[in-house]
């Protein structure tokens, strides 16, 4: 089975950091990526740009509508994500337990599959 691990940070964390911490905060999350692939269970993964520069489109009786970001009603933002194959959503738990982010942001466990009708 896949798992999302969806990185829900604070909005404006980023911002915060001085570059140190910023680089320290990036090396742990690449060591964690490296290690995710060294076992042979990590599909892919990626950081996502700050919610400032992404936009939300929506069509509502055929009118298409684009707000652009930052949102500042979610109060977090999708920060990055690792998709990873795992037997059990224990064992996803598990790696999303291991995740540095866990540590200054939620992680978000979600199983991945075909979408349902009603």
């Amino acid at each position: 089975m896949s798992y999302l691990l969806l990185v829900l940070e604070p909005q404006g964390q980023r911002a915060e950091r001085n570059t140190t911490e910023a680089r320290d905060a990036y090396a742990s999350m690449q060591a964690y990526a490296d290690g995710l692939q060294a076992r042979g269970i990590l599909r892919a993964y990626s950081s996502l740009r700050n919610d400032a520069e992404g936009q939300r489109l929506q069509i509502r009786g055929g009118k298409r509508t684009v707000h652009d970001g930052p949102f500042t009603e979610a109060g977090e933002m999708i920060g990055g994500f690792f998709l990873v194959d795992c037997a059990t959503r224990e064992q996803a738990l598990e790696l999303a337990a291991m995740c540095p982010a866990a540590q200054w942001a939620t992680l978000e466990v979600r199983e991945t599959g075909p979408c349902h009708l009603g």
